[in-house]
């Protein structure tokens, strides 16, 4: 079965929401490498390779394939997985497989992130002729000018020029064939998915009118110029990709507010946003993206199970202001006065009943409160 699965490597916790990563042409996943570590903390990273790239048998594709047979290998992944619904960037190439997904299996993404690619690559004369001279010659001399095409000069990364200099030339002539034929301009206003452009200011292959293109088209799209970046900015700009990678496929902070009302309440939120000053913000901003953004989002633990938790973590440490307010949490999120009652009884034998005591008091004033 592995064998007629595109070659990928998994990253993060199982239960994270899945994010798949693509490669462009002649690279492999470690395109990825110095940003799929930090988007494995939030999320379940799987990166691919191309058929004949990296690990990939070269036999997943054909002459004459397209990004929609890419495509299909790639939903096949996300199948034998377990994944339904997934977060997807891709460079190039693997843009390319993105934007074919958001408009053929919109049922399938979450949301979109398109790096230095387009929907259209030049015409496909390039491509055939690409394609023609790697089955007669081998992938060498696209590794001798890999740099040039990837990177601004005096940048490089050996592992990935390795990567070229490897790639299997039938696999990377039959990826050149799907590129030729690849225009999906007609079709971009049917892109509905909340879509990420990203374009490198100094990048020759899809230079930033490619994005451009997109973004326009596109309702529910954002775009970033980066201008130190050219093709593989992943490589060449991490930070910059992560950030706004990060802001884009999380919600971060958005997403944990959202979490956070449905907790606490608005009323204790809108208190809190009401005191927050330049000197709190980021701290705000941690808590909303750490603790309720990841934490409380991760569907391991139920919202119930999490209340229990808190409370007695609240009680070990004496924090009562706290307890109050996760007394009402908890309630929000479907306990019962017993059922809370039952949880402080345990902290009684495991925190010291002088602890319990005084964590009785607090949650008989808050339920007391409640039903008044």
């Amino acid at each position: 079965m592995t064998e007629n699965l595109l070659n990928h490597r998994v990253e993060g916790p199982a239960s994270a929401p899945p994010l798949l990563l693509g490669p462009s042409l002649g690279t492999s996943y470690a395109l990825w490498d110095a940003v799929a570590p930090e988007l494995s903390i939030a999320h379940r990273v799987v990166r691919w390779n191309l058929p004949g790239h990296g690990g990939s048998a070269p036999d997943l594709i054909k002459a004459g394939a397209t990004v929609g047979d890419l495509a299909d290998l790639v939903l096949a992944l996300a199948d034998s997985l377990g994944i339904g619904r997934f977060a997807y960037a891709g460079v190039s190439l693997g843009g390319a497989v993105g934007l074919h997904l958001a408009v053929h299996h919109p049922d399938r993404l979450e949301n979109l992130a398109v790096i230095c690619s387009s929907a259209h690559f030049g015409g496909s004369k390039p491509w055939e002729e690409r394609a023609e001279r790697v089955r007669r010659e081998g992938v060498e001399w696209l590794a001798e000018n890999a740099p040039s095409r990837w990177f601004t000069p005096g940048f490089t990364v050996p592992r990935l020029v390795e990567d070229q200099r490897t790639a299997d030339p039938e696999a990377y002539a039959a990826c050149c064939d799907a590129l030729a034929a690849f225009d999906l301009r007609d079709r971009l206003g049917e892109i509905a998915v909340r879509t990420l452009l990203i374009a490198g200011r100094r990048d020759p292959a899809t230079p930033p009118p490619h994005l451009r293109e997109i973004a326009d088209a596109v309702a529910a799209s954002t775009l970033v110029e980066l201008p130190g970046a050219a093709h593989l900015a992943p490589a060449q700009c991490p930070e910059a990709v992560l950030t706004a990678l990060r802001a884009h496929l999380d919600g971060g902070a958005r997403r944990g507010m959202a979490v956070r009302r449905e907790v606490l309440g608005d009323a204790h939120v809108d208190r809190a946003q009401n005191r927050q000053t330049p000197f709190t913000a980021r701290f705000q901003d941690f808590i909303s993206r750490y603790a309720w953004g990841e934490i409380w989002t991760d569907p391991t633990l139920s919202r119930r199970e999490r209340s229990m938790i808190t409370l007695t973590a609240l009680v070990a440490h004496g924090h009562h202001d706290e307890l109050a307010m996760h007394v009402r949490a908890a309630r929000r999120n479907g306990l019962t006065p017993e059922e809370i009652g039952a949880v402080l009884l345990q902290t009684a034998v495991y925190c010291g009943v002088p602890a319990a005591n005084s964590a009785f008091a607090t949650a008989q004033r808050v339920l007391a409160e409640e039903e008044g």
